[in-house]
């Protein structure tokens, strides 16, 4: 049995929500770059160019790339053979959260209520998920989600019958509908199957998937690459005024379901799509 303090679940917590609003993932950048030389708009071309800008002088000068620094999801993958010790490990999780949020100065958008709506005025609690697995090791996944590209996003309760097809045109909705709203170029994470919750649950981890990996699944990986096709060829284009690149990722994870469904959910995010991981 290995033991973890709450304390270094928080400390990392917080080192993970100020880092992940100023800097994005390598696989994230490096998109919006090549989404950059593959635009054949000439006002797509000058976003895109403006978006790389934004992106260097937050590093540079250590600010959100976004205002919007979003409500902190976490995923924790906790190792059946860990221990924590020194306290609740959400409470850990939500400190954490307080803390890099204040020390960052990032925007705290996170309301009480959500009729009520009275800010917490220190952007917790957090949206976590928690999986129980082999070994003694806590894996974190710190992704904050802005809430212009998750008011975009759609749960469909499909037929069987609907199949691939119904998928896809499930997809092709949604990113039409969103249109500029989302901010794009949009990263899609869409999740196939499980129950109503677990699809939605799947588009979220899509999302905070590498968009270099492809599915392991052939007909999911030809799934992916065909939509992100089809959703380029929309037309909507960087900052929703025409071009190219209206995505540059599009993420697909799929669970098994039941005899009479076919849940699908879309999860849009901007171009600010944000998660970073750490191993305990």
């Amino acid at each position: 049995m290995r033991t973890i303090s709450a304390d270094e679940i928080t400390k990392n917590i917080k080192e993970m929500c100020m880092e992940v609003n100023v800097c994005l993932s390598d696989d994230v950048k490096l998109a919006l770059l090549s989404g950059k030389d593959r635009e054949e708009s000439t006002i797509g071309k000058q976003i895109l160019g403006q978006l790389e800008q934004n992106m260097q002088i937050a590093k540079e000068d250590n600010i959100p790339i976004c205002q919007d620094t979003g409500m902190t999801v976490v995923f924790l993958k906790i190792g059946q053979d860990i221990h924590i010790e020194g306290g609740y490990i959400e409470d850990a999780v939500n400190e954490g959260v307080r803390q890099g949020y204040a020390e960052g100065y990032l925007r705290k958008s996170v309301v009480s209520d959500p009729i009520i709506r009275e800010n917490t005025r220190d952007n917790t609690p957090g949206v976590i998920h928690y999986d129980i697995v082999p070994g003694d090791k806590l894996e974190i996944t710190v992704a904050p989600k802005g809430f212009g590209s998750e008011n975009m996003s759609r749960v469909f309760m499909l037929k069987p019958a609907d199949g691939i097809e119904g998928v896809k045109q499930a997809i092709l909705e949604t990113v039409e509908a969103a249109g500029p709203n989302a901010c794009p170029p949009m990263v899609i994470g869409v999740g196939i199957g499980g129950t109503f919750e677990k699809c939605a649950l799947l588009a979220k981890k899509a999302l905070t998937r590498d968009l270099n990996v492809r599915s392991p699944i052939p007909y999911v990986k030809e799934l992916e690459e065909e939509m992100l096709q089809r959703v380029n060829d929309l037309g909507i284009g960087p900052g929703g005024l025409g071009g190219r690149i209206t995505a540059i990722g599009l993420n697909v994870e799929t669970y098994p379901t039941h005899i009479a469904g076919l849940p699908v959910a879309v999860n849009i995010c901007c171009h600010v799509n944000r998660h970073i991981r750490r191993t305990l």
